[in-house]
């Protein structure tokens, strides 16, 4: 791994790990909280672009606007958090840790200290003064001590974060499953999409899933006591980003003899490069320094989207007299690619505002060409190039 470039706008401080860092300083943290407060804006709107284009319905498109939205609402509790990050508050708190090397998101224990946190939220905010009261106090701290308030900022800070997290609508590590009616194809066969969510720990990525299932059970999915608490348990301990889509959808399609996942689809948010808070190798390092983009636009996200349809179904004996369904699945046709990803498809996007396009169009680097770019501006305009 090459060394890290020059940072112009973060001072990071290695931690035990080599590929994460804490952002200890104030100001590079706030920039890099206001820049995901974009990029995640900037993705609803490509996610638009894509239902346009026919590659996402409507539903679909709202529903991944609804995992998205929760995790800016994760992200902006997160700022509040560390909103005093590197300031002298009168005790060790410490700061974001992200991963600067795989996702240049957030490190997974982030996420999983804030959902404990959410748990003791309603205590936090009962025994401590609200946001009025502590800004009062600012004021008099200011005028009559004549002194900066540091240590009421932070406290102040601390009381937004768990005013954040009591709102809820977040992003947590796990987003159990939740079911989604379509329509119903016959008296005994109904077709819904299911639709989860994970940050994969692993890589430090925040993970959807969608799934189109048809149900041939005597209730209703999501109103069956007995399997839909099954379904759940099951879907979220198989969403593994090293699991490919076959394995998941032929497991479900195995455990559950009444429910016949028809399309699985798997969704990769990042990782997420910037020249100025992660170590980047090969041509999007040399892409992003050579654009020298101003503050908000020195960055690029990569959206990977995997597919898997079922083509046809078999009958597979079932006891002495009965039998079920058993889907076959499409896999990739192409020099055999998919028995190795596991998929009917497999898309990979770029995500980047126009500076740094301007420079990946110029130099062109091998393997980019197949990589399709959805270029944004500040005013939120989205345009798409393949």
């Amino acid at each position: 791994m090459p060394d890290l470039p020059p940072m112009s706008e973060a001072r990071l401080s290695d931690t035990a790990a080599q590929d994460h860092v804490g952002l200890t300083d104030t100001f590079a943290s706030r920039r890099y909280f206001r820049k995901f407060e974009a990029i995640t804006a900037h993705l609803a709107r490509v996610a638009g672009v894509m239902e346009v284009e026919g590659s996402l319905t409507r539903q679909e498109t709202e529903i991944l606007t609804r995992h998205i939205t929760a995790l800016t609402f994760t992200f902006r509790a997160l700022s509040m958090k560390y909103l005093l990050a590197g300031r002298d508050t009168g005790r060790f708190f410490g700061s974001l840790t992200i991963d600067n090397h795989e996702s240049g998101f957030p490190a997974a224990q982030e996420l999983m200290v804030m959902a404990n946190d959410a748990q003791q939220a309603e205590r936090h905010l009962r025994d401590t003064p609200t946001a009025p009261e502590l800004k009062q106090q600012m004021l008099r701290k200011i005028m009559g001590d004549l002194e900066l308030p540091t240590k009421l900022q932070f406290a102040l800070s601390q009381r937004l974060y768990y005013e954040e997290l009591s709102r809820g609508s977040l992003f947590w590590p796990r987003n159990d499953p939740e079911a989604v009616w379509i329509t119903n194809l016959s008296d005994r066969r109904r077709r819904y999409l299911l639709h989860w969510s994970v940050y994969d720990s692993q890589v430090n990525l925040p993970v959807l899933y969608l799934m189109e299932v048809e149900d041939t059970g005597r209730d209703a999915l999501p109103r069956d006591q007995r399997r839909w608490p099954e379904v759940q348990a099951h879907l979220i301990g198989q969403s593994l980003g090293g699991l490919k889509l076959l394995t998941i959808a032929q497991g479900f399609d195995t455990d559950f003899d009444d429910l016949h996942p028809k399309r699985l689809r798997r969704f990769h948010l990042g990782p997420m490069y910037s020249h100025a808070y992660t170590r980047q190798s090969g041509p999007i390092r040399d892409v992003l320094a050579e654009a020298a983009s101003p503050e908000g636009e020195d960055w690029a996200l990569a959206w990977t989207s995997e597919d898997l349809h079922s083509e046809s179904v078999r009958s597979e004996r079932a006891g002495w007299f009965g039998s079920v369904e058993r889907e076959v699945y499409a896999l990739d046709p192409f020099a055999g690619r998919g028995a190795e990803t596991g998929a009917t498809r497999q898309d990979r996007a770029l995500i980047l505002p126009a500076r740094p396009y301007q420079v990946l169009a110029e130099k062109n680097p091998p393997g980019f060409a197949a990589i399709r770019k959805f270029v944004v501006s500040p005013a939120g305009r989205v345009l798409s190039y393949r």
